[in-house]
């Protein structure tokens, strides 16, 4: 697959190293995923990555405002819905994930996505068929 025909998921904790200065080769490494030619996020991501950049790295509510304002114009956007939260318990119950793990995979298939970048659920798993998981600090 040339990597412009591929679609990838990104997972808060990714999203949080590109944003966050505390671990600068993991930022070095994550940063240019977001300029893939087709990247998608969720409503999950955005929630736990306001919440998580406020609480622990202390940047303030105005300057996420403008963060996330950004995100949503640049990257395509998963919304949760009624049938991704039922797919996600559907799934955290056939694959034993953790449901909010669930809710990230459900909401990558739903976007049609090839690849999922986190750091938490197994590298080179592949999920329905469809959905390749890939730790992007793992060596290929």
């Amino acid at each position: 697959m040339d990597r412009a025909d591929r679609k990838i998921f990104l997972d808060t904790n990714v999203l949080i190293y590109a944003y966050s200065n505390t671990e600068s080769e993991k930022k070095a490494l994550v940063l240019p995923l977001l300029e893939d030619e087709w990247v998608c996020l969720s409503t999950q991501v955005i929630n736990e990555f306001v919440w998580v950049m406020n609480k622990k790295f202390g940047v303030p509510m105005d300057s996420l405002r403008y963060i996330v304002k950004n995100l949503f114009g640049l990257y395509h956007m998963s919304v949760i819905t009624d049938t991704t939260i039922t797919k996600a318990m559907d799934m955290s119950s056939r694959l034993k994930f953790p449901y909010w793990d669930s809710l990230i995979v459900a909401s990558a298939l739903e976007a049609g996505c090839d690849i999922l970048y986190t750091e938490d659920l197994q590298h080179g798993q592949i999920i329905d068929n469809r959905l390749t998981v890939r730790n992007p600090f793992k060596v290929p």
